[in-house]
């Protein structure tokens, strides 16, 4: 098959490879997917960089953990009955060596999920990491129907879905962008009201929407957001953090003691199994009535994904996905 892959860590330019290595077979419990589209994340590029002293899990690794394709082979155990489905495939380099940058990849049956057919393969490529914590930052204390929940980062990856997750799920979104000029950007049929961080006073114009206070945070970078959360968070609200720009991160403790916040940091990788099946279901429910969309950017062929990651590295809009020939 071709595929991508790396040996050692170190720039995209320089340790990524592409060529030919021996198809992949499934084994008891798994499927193999003929992957369409693979979808790069953050996560992908860091691994492949060393990011906060991480070594090579494996002596070679396949990169990528979101995909979308078509089951071809089931191993002992799964589901035959599925071999010609769709599927978007979540976690395939979550602790495993070989991931969806190439013709074929093996995941336990559970990771490749049925993309109902009027879904675009750029669509089901782009659910995995982002989408998954996006649920889990929504989701993880209950329901939220009813509910003020601010979304920070709401043009991001992760923000845009949560924002359309928690709206989804019965929810009035508030929602920040960092500058003034992206808010003609936010989608007013998920975003109640939106607020620029960038702005007058953000806190007072957050708190003009929520009186009493929003009752979930979903914070992609709490080190600059704490103090705002704690101003606007209800007593006995989330904070529900993915993310954050210091690794040691100070925060307000006893204002948010006082108001009985729970703090719930968020590591994708390492969410319960069964928050993971809840989140698939979910996600798939809600795309499936057009209630997820997600603002694809830029597409690169797989024999070009040392650019695909240069770019997710360089930040930007837009999802970043790689097209897998066949």
């Amino acid at each position: 098959m071709l595929a991508s892959w790396y040996d050692e860590q170190g720039p995209a330019t320089d340790v990524l490879q592409v060529g030919e290595l021996p198809d992949p077979q499934p084994g008891p419990g798994e499927v193999r997917v003929r992957v369409t589209v693979s979808g790069v994340n953050p996560g992908d590029t860091k691994k492949r960089r060393g990011w906060l002293g991480s070594s090579m899990p494996y002596p070679r690794v396949i990169p990528h953990s979101d995909a979308a394709g078509v089951i071809d082979a089931v191993g002992e155990g799964a589901d035959a009955r599925r071999v010609g489905q769709r599927v978007w495939v979540y976690g395939a380099q979550s602790y495993r060596p070989f991931g969806t940058a190439a013709q074929y990849t093996v995941v336990p049956e559970d990771l490749a999920v049925r993309l109902p057919d009027h879904l675009s393969d750029e669509l089901g490529a782009s659910l995995g990491i982002p989408g998954i914590t996006a649920h889990r930052t929504v989701f993880a204390d209950g329901p939220v129907d009813g509910k003020l929940v601010l979304v920070h980062g709401v043009l991001g990856g992760v923000g845009s879905l949560a924002a359309q997750l928690a709206r989804w799920g019965g929810a009035t979104v508030i929602a920040t962008v960092r500058h003034g000029k992206d808010l003609e950007r936010v989608d007013p049929a998920v975003v109640s009201h939106a607020v620029a961080l960038d702005q007058g006073d953000p806190a007072k114009e957050i708190r003009a929407h929520a009186p009493d206070g929003v009752h979930r945070v979903i914070e992609v970078a709490l080190s600059d957001n704490a103090d705002l959360d704690t101003a606007v968070l209800a007593v006995d609200g989330v904070i529900a953090a993915y993310a954050t720009r210091a690794d040691r991160t100070e925060i307000p403790f006893w204002p948010l003691l006082f108001n009985n916040v729970t703090l719930r940091l968020l590591g994708s990788d390492d969410f319960p199994a069964d928050a993971k099946r809840q989140a698939t279901r979910d996600l798939t429910a809600a795309a499936a009535v057009g209630a997820l969309t997600v603002d694809v950017g830029d597409r690169y062929p797989l024999e070009d994904i040392a650019q695909a990651h240069d770019r997710v590295d360089a930040g930007g809009r837009g999802r970043v996905l790689v097209t897998v020939p066949h």
